[in-house]
């Protein structure tokens, strides 16, 4: 049974999750705090298997907490929640230790999914370097990165470029390799750390 802490400042979106994540097959136990200094006091008290950080555009808290959790607690799994179009947020979690993001509008089987993939990755290396530092993804490739970035589904980034969701995936397996990356959160790191993404 999985453990889900939430960290948001506005109580609707805590409230709202709350009833979200109640749904999702697995979850035995959902606590909220409000700000990171309680999400630390509270992780230190009674570790969670899941902390879900809200952001929002422009207002750091979110960021903050998590980079904070993090550094104290490298051993914790965060998932940040935030708008589709909001790449600096999510970049920034992701630098600050974030092992994955939601759209605020994720359905439950791609929270499922999210919280599976993030239990399955209790430990995640740091992105190897590309064997070839000068590699360069093709254009389809960079589509298919920033369509990551912005946190559309596979499905979501195939219709956008008319490819079939098969494909989108044989993309991606291709710049996970260029890039030298695991997953979906490193290599949107790894591309906003070279430019390759905005």
């Amino acid at each position: 049974m999985t453990t889900v802490l939430i960290c948001d400042d506005r109580r609707s979106v805590r409230e709202g999750l709350t009833r979200v994540m109640s749904a999702v097959p697995g979850v035995s136990r959902i606590d909220c705090v409000a700000h990171g200094d309680e999400l630390l006091a509270r992780f230190s008290r009674q570790p969670v298997d899941v902390v879900l950080v809200g952001t929002q555009r422009a207002v750091p808290t979110g960021v903050e907490a998590t980079r904070r959790l993090v550094s104290a607690n490298p051993q914790a799994n965060v998932i940040v929640f935030g708008a589709p179009d909001d790449a600096g947020s999510i970049a920034a979690a992701i630098a600050g230790g974030a092992r994955g993001y939601l759209r605020w509008d994720a359905s439950r089987p791609e929270l499922v999914a999210a919280l599976a993939h993030t239990l399955a990755s209790t430990s995640v290396p740091a992105p190897r370097q590309p064997s070839d530092p000068g590699v360069q993804l093709t254009e389809r490739e960079l589509q298919v990165l920033r369509g990551m970035s912005q946190g559309k589904s596979n499905g979501q980034i195939g219709r956008e470029l008319y490819l079939s969701e098969d494909t989108v995936k044989t993309h991606a397996r291709r710049l996970f390799r260029k890039l030298g990356v695991r997953d979906r959160a490193q290599a949107v790191a790894h591309g906003f750390r070279r430019g390759l993404v905005q």
